[in-house]
């Protein structure tokens, strides 16, 4: 029987909690989604939709940084505080200003850990976030930044940068499944483990174990309009493309490197059995959440695309699975779109524990027991580029627009069937779709007379609800061509 949302609290239950957070995952590559190419296969993550409730569309974020950093504040990306990237890919911060909420966790009686890809800083927070750790810090050595699957170097629980050794995803797991078969040996007290693999992250390795699936696959599918021209787009998308057209017309290699791809997630899904099987062996599974993400989505050819950072689903959107037997209702689909502040918010909410600062998350519990309802407010995700708080707003004030074509900072919201996209740069017009009518996102409906009034009301939308969330940039953006 299904526990009433609403009637868990900390002192009748406090899960522990399993966040799988991959790395460049889109939905089309978990067979469960409905995007996906029909030759992939991910059992075991399928398997993890089966037992619990599979989300159509979460955004939690638009790149690797800024979405972790928003998981760990709970915080939208122009509201965290403190953030200096001058030396990106590294991260200073100060935790006095912006706290990380696993330290709130432990110091609540949870057990926090952290294994895999950290990609904030030198400060990957031992000891004050984590009680245990094995943390890729990116650092060090210059080969370290990029090692995604082999000669990965990492620092458990803070220590020197040591090798991790093996195949990384696998290394991850065993990780992973050796801290859930100790924690059901040691005390009764929960535990939250964010594991962060650095799959599916380009260079795209396979586990030698993978290196022919798919081989005999059908070829995969060319989206439409990976070569332009997109006559509605803003100008810096119009003819947008990463792909070389070849003598036969198709883009350049595109079906080997998406093939390269999915074989790549292959050893993810093995990870997500062995780590369920590991749960049950123990005996945990029926008290722990577990939730699979990965930090934003990736687009292979489409709107032109070979990466992530805008604001279209394709791009952006990540699976989202979430599996708490007898709480979360099973087998179910659930057409209401989150975002990663919503998945932070929803951990406090289990837990049972206050937020220490003020988070900018929606409640999304109510979707775990009716996943037909709606959600009262909009959805919401900012992309700053690579700036954050203080920073972005000053910049935003005097007038230096943030992030370069074609990757300009944005605005997006979600309100009912329509996606409402603005960028923060002069002249350039917005982009408004209608996803039921367009879900791929094709055409811009802001260039269509017919469409002036429900634009018009989208953007002072936007605008009032970025601003309950320290949104105050938006008094300083430039005004919309045509707007």
């Amino acid at each position: 029987m299904l526990l009433s949302v609403s009637s868990l609290s900390a002192e009748t239950i406090r899960p522990n909690i399993l966040y799988i957070f991959t790395d460049d995952q889109s939905r089309r590559a978990v067979s469960a989604y409905e995007e996906a190419h029909d030759w992939v296969h991910t059992p075991h993550i399928d398997a993890l939709a089966d037992s619990g409730l599979r989300f159509r569309t979460c955004y939690t974020g638009a790149s690797c940084q800024m979405s972790r950093s928003m998981m760990m504040t709970g915080r939208f990306q122009h509201a965290i505080k403190s953030f200096d990237t001058s030396r990106y890919p590294k991260c200073d911060y100060d935790p006095e200003i912006q706290p990380f909420w696993p330290a709130n966790f432990r110091a609540n009686g949870y057990k926090t850990a952290c294994i895999g890809k950290w990609h904030l800083g030198e400060d990957v927070g031992h000891g004050r976030d984590w009680d245990y750790s094995v943390i890729w810090d990116r650092a060090g050595p210059k080969e370290n930044g990029s090692a995604y699957y082999y000669g990965t170097l990492v620092r458990y629980n803070g220590g020197e940068r040591v090798p991790l050794g093996g195949y990384s995803t696998d290394r991850y797991t065993e990780l992973a499944v050796d801290y859930i078969r100790n924690k059901s040996r040691e005390d009764a007290d929960p535990w939250f483990l964010w594991l962060c693999y650095g799959g599916v992250h380009g260079p795209y390795t396979e586990a030698e174990r993978h290196e022919l699936l798919y081989n005999d696959a059908p070829e995969t599918e060319i989206p439409e309009g990976v070569f332009g021209p997109r006559p509605t787009k803003p100008k810096h998308l119009v003819n947008f493309t990463r792909w070389e057209r070849g003598e036969d017309g198709k883009p350049v290699k595109f079906d080997s490197s998406v093939k390269k791809y999915n074989r790549a997630v292959a050893s993810l899904d093995d990870g997500v059995g062995a780590l369920i099987q590991a749960l049950k062996d123990t005996g945990q599974l029926k008290n722990t959440l577990v939730v699979y993400t990965s930090d934003q989505g990736f687009a292979w050819g489409q709107h032109g695309s070979r990466e992530k950072w805008m604001a279209y689903d394709a791009n952006i959107a990540a699976p989202l699975i979430v599996s708490y037997p007898g709480v979360v209702v099973p087998g179910k689909v659930c057409e209401e779109p989150v975002n990663g502040l919503d998945i932070v918010r929803m951990f406090h909410e289990l837990a049972g524990i206050e937020p220490a600062m003020e988070m900018h998350g929606r409640d999304m519990m109510p979707l775990l027991e009716d996943p037909t309802i709606k959600l009262s407010e909009p959805l919401l995700l900012t992309h700053t580029a690579r700036v954050y708080g203080e920073t972005f707003l000053g910049q935003i004030k005097r007038g230096e627009w943030v992030g370069q074509d074609p990757k300009p900072a944005w605005l997006m919201m979600r309100d009912g069937k329509y996606k409402y996209i603005r960028h923060m740069q002069e002249d350039t017009i917005e982009e408004l779709y209608d996803l039921e009518a367009d879900p791929k996102e094709l055409t811009n409906l802001s260039v269509n007379p017919e469409y002036k009034s429900i634009l018009q009301n989208l953007r002072r939308k936007a605008v009032d609800e970025v601003r309950k969330k320290d949104g105050e940039f938006v008094d300083y953006l430039p005004k919309p061509k045509g707007g």
